[in-house]
């Protein structure tokens, strides 16, 4: 071997050709493409020949095929270069399965990724930095890359997870002019004996506190992730993004939490393309779907579902990207007094059935059934499937998939009519409703709690829970779990963690916080006030989203350890408050508390993280302009340009 870096044994490395042959065949042109077409549309032939392509088939129409793909699987599977996540990981087959439709219809399929982030895998670090601010680059990628098509007919969009799964449903409602279809990437399964991919995330802090053992943690934590693709098992996030795109009417009916690498998900990706096909050809397009309707539809299903919060920044932004009123506060609180929760899933209970088990139950169209029938869903609607809601629907309620789904989920031993419950039995059944938007001293511009994930044993007999402790406050997540780890966190305490919104840490997840207190035997004591977000598989007496943020001047900025808090849920007329009633550990009244946050300044040592990238701090502003977190976190182009024309004015009158 020569010691030489540039030097090789192998001779082959040599064996170079300065010119090849070049494709056979001739490109299908005409004299009026000639005169007519861009000189892009026609070189872009020539690289469809040049990779492959058969010249003769090349005046099909094309479509494009966008993913959130990641990682490199061999041919059997196995891992080549791994991914991000396991909801990533496997979406090459459903885009393999999709193009062998375009091919064989004599279509032109086009691929292209924008690989997305795992939230699990970032929880704790500064990765957590990025993620919310991801959605919004990727959805920008996956707008250029559609554009940056010319010949495109329709765009197909694959995506499964927390943050690409949004962005791909904004970038498709904003292709108004297009055919689009988006494919979920279906979900995990369970292991046989184990835990789900949401309590595996504690296995750090239950060994600190003696709740399992090494050996215990290393074999559960190898287990939890029972298949290789999907989202995870719980309706957390990306399970819930997966439901909103199909109500939305963006997927084809029943695609929703299907388990990734079965034929039935397999199945989905051929359908859908055939579907978008049929779109084009009809010239429905995606402002043909994505109505003010179907955005209330998805809102309507959501409360239904009893899905994450952080679709309460998701769905906005969609409903922007499509040009449509934004969603607001008062909307999700009026839908969900409208609405019965009807779905038992992880991580609401009672039961905790696990996504998988929602989809053979019947999934999104069941839910539907339920809903149509209560008179809360606008049925004439387009659909991805190119009819209205309502005949999606009876023909869902009379197909043969429904009825041996059900029955198969039977034999294993569930009612389906337990995990999807009819409205009638919903509430003796222990559902109930989901998101509540308390307001208070320390949080004038509001929040948001998941009401239906406050543990039930905490709840007073009329259904509301009240809690008043002493405020344990932190400006780093790392800090809170150090205090938790070391058992300095005790029943009745409230801990308050600020500085973590958009301008202090991008607006990160929680997740380590409440689903340690949810595994640990006294954390169902303990409540979380917060200007950042949660995990959707969050659960516990966690409010965030407390507005304005500390950063940003909110009262929440004020607090001390010592001052008493106290938090009001009612969770059945989904209405709540949190105050400042009181410092020094001595309880008086909101309006004492009142008093006291005014006479007070902001504390002294707040702070953006350190470690916060400047293109986040950049996004937070950005965002901030555009309607801030309530708003979706968007970028509203004319509210920006409009602020920074205000700035540069008001520079040029400075002396």
């Amino acid at each position: 071997m020569s010691s030489n870096p540039f030097d090789s044994d192998d001779a082959r490395l040599f064996e170079i050709s300065t010119r090849a042959r070049g494709p056979a065949g001739v490109l299908p042109l005409t004299a009026e493409m000639l005169r007519e077409r861009p000189s892009g549309d026609l070189f872009g032939w020539t690289q469809n020949a040049g990779m492959g392509w058969n010249p003769a088939a090349l005046g099909g129409n094309e479509f494009l095929m966008l993913s959130t793909h990641g990682g490199i699987r061999a041919a059997d599977g196995t891992p080549v270069a791994l991914g991000y996540h396991t909801g990533h990981w496997e979406v090459g087959l459903l885009l393999e399965a999709a193009a062998a439709v375009f091919k064989s219809a004599g279509a032109i399929p086009f691929a292209a990724a924008c690989t997305d982030p795992c939230d699990g895998r970032s929880q704790g670090t500064t990765a957590m930095f990025d993620s919310l601010p991801f959605r919004n680059d990727a959805a920008t990628v996956f707008r250029r890359l559609i554009r940056s098509l010319p010949t495109r007919r329709g765009v197909l969009g694959v995506a499964t997870c927390d943050k690409g799964l949004p962005a791909m449903m904004m970038a498709l409602a904003a292709t108004h002019d297009l055919p689009v279809v988006l494919v979920p990437g279906g979900v995990t399964l369970l292991p046989e004996e184990g835990e789900d991919a949401g309590k595996i995330q504690t296995i750090g802090v239950r060994f600190v506190h003696g709740s399992i053992t090494l050996e215990e943690a290393a074999d559960l934590g190898c287990r939890a992730c029972a298949s290789p693709g999907g989202g995870c098992q719980f309706l957390g996030t990306a399970a819930t993004a997966q439901v909103v795109g199909e109500a939305l009417g963006l997927s084809l009916g029943h695609s929703a939490l299907a388990p990734s690498g079965h034929p039935i998900w397999i199945d989905m990706a051929q359908r859908s393309a055939t579907a978008l096909m049929n779109l084009e050809a009809r010239h429905i397009t995606a402002s043909d779907i994505v109505s003010d309707a179907a955005v209330r539809n998805a809102l309507v299903v959501f409360a239904a579902f009893g899905g994450s919060t952080n679709l309460i920044l998701h769905l906005p932004a969609i409903a922007h990207a499509a040009g449509l009123a934004r969603p607001t506060a008062e909307d999700w609180a009026t839908v969900n007094k409208q609405v019965p929760r009807l779905v038992d899933a992880l991580p609401n209970g009672p039961r905790n059935h696990p996504t998988v088990q929602v989809f053979m139950a019947g999934g999104v169209p069941e839910v539907m059934l339920h809903l149509r029938r209560l008179g809360l869903l606008e049925t004439r609607v387009t659909t991805a499937g190119g009819d209205s809601l309502d005949a999606q629907l009876d023909a869902w309620e009379s197909s043969e998939r429904r009825t041996r789904l059900r029955d198969q989920l039977r034999k294993e031993g569930v009612d389906p009519d337990d995990v999807i419950v009819s409205p009638e039995h919903a509430r003796t059944r222990g559902l109930t409703s989901t998101v509540c938007f308390p307001k208070g001293n320390i949080a004038p511009d509001g929040a948001v709690i998941k009401s239906t994930a406050i543990d039930a044993s905490v709840v007073d007999a009329d259904g509301v829970y009240r809690m008043t402790g002493p405020a344990k406050v932190f400006l780093s997540e790392r800090a809170a779990m150090d205090a938790i780890k070391a058992k300095r966190v005790k029943p009745g305490d409230v801990i308050v963690l600020i500085c973590r919104g958009p301008m202090g840490a991008g607006m990160e997840e929680t997740y380590q916080i409440t689903s340690a207190l949810r595994h640990l035997p006294f954390g169902k004591h303990v409540a979380v006030i917060t200007d950042a977000r949660f995990s959707g598989v969050s659960t516990g007496a966690c409010i965030g989203h407390v507005s304005p943020e500390a950063l940003a001047g909110g009262p929440v900025g004020k607090l001390r350890d010592g001052d008493v808090l106290e938090v009001v849920i009612n969770r059945a007329t989904l209405e709540g408050t949190v105050n400042l009633i009181g410092e020094n550990f001595v309880g008086q009244s909101a309006s004492d508390g009142s008093r006291i946050l005014e006479a007070r300044d902001m504390r002294s040592d707040l702070a953006a993280d350190a470690a916060l990238p400047d293109d986040t701090r950049i996004w937070a502003a950005l965002q901030d302009a555009s309607g801030g977190t309530w708003g979706g976190a968007v970028y509203d182009a004319e509210s920006i340009l409009r602020t920074l024309a205000a700035g540069k004015n008001a520079l040029r009158r400075q002396p």
